[in-house]
């Protein structure tokens, strides 16, 4: 296996030892659910540590942290708000949440909230930089892993998908227009953070987060899955 295979970006989600059969089972493996479960903290664990760098937040980050500085709450708790608001978007879409949606939304909140106060504030620049890139790193690895559990999407997922489906918009215009909504509200409106951090996290994370699941596919193998 060369370097070229191992950083050739994945097109689709791989299926995995450890992938779910079907993403709306309420019994899922031990083994599923705790890869789950991981992906997820080291998701948040990269939120957070973007959070922490101080120059430019995701763009649902830039809303949660809007949020938080006019209802004085922590990022943490705004970025839980906005998941279970986000998942009551899914009524009118009919869309199904399972295990890893409810997961998705309390694992990544709790992570940020108990990770942000413990982390460095960088001093200079490149420092700042240099932790925004672990950040995208740990997102993109987090994403790798916790997809490939195959237990349900992300309440942001969800909802972009549901609006695909009943919109008939290519996937790339909806999600462009999710994020950029909601970033501009969250930037302009609410005065949460953007700045070159954001930028480096749009261009990377999607190239990112496909190797990574490039990774996690040859780590995992193809293997008989079950519910």
């Amino acid at each position: 296996m060369g370097l070229m295979d191992v950083l050739r970006p994945a097109k689709e989600v791989p299926t995995t030892r450890w992938s779910a059969e079907d993403p709306g089972t309420l019994r899922p493996r031990l083994k599923t659910l705790i890869v789950l479960i991981i992906g997820l903290w080291v998701f948040g664990t990269g939120d957070a540590i973007l959070i922490a760098a101080g120059i430019g937040n995701t763009p649902w980050t830039v809303l949660a942290e809007g949020i938080a500085i006019n209802i004085d709450w922590s990022v943490g708790q705004a970025t839980f708000l906005v998941s279970v608001l986000v998942l009551l978007l899914w009524i009118p879409l009919r869309e199904k949440p399972g295990i890893g949606t409810i997961l998705n939304a309390i694992i990544i909140a709790a992570a940020i909230e108990f990770m942000v106060p413990r982390l460095p504030t960088p001093e200079t620049q490149s420092l700042a930089i240099a932790q925004v890139l672990l950040g995208v790193l740990l997102i993109g690895i987090g994403s790798g892993i916790y997809l490939t559990a195959n237990l349900g999407p992300g309440p942001r997922d969800g909802w972009m998908t549901g609006l695909q489906r009943v919109s008939g918009v290519p996937i790339a215009r909806v999600r462009g227009a999710i994020e950029g909504t909601v970033l501009v509200i969250g930037w302009l409106i609410l005065g949460g953070t953007f700045g070159i951090g954001t930028i480096v996290f749009a261009v990377l994370i999607g190239p990112v987060v496909a190797v990574c699941l490039n990774l996690a596919g040859r780590l995992g193998g193809p293997g008989e899955v079950h519910g």
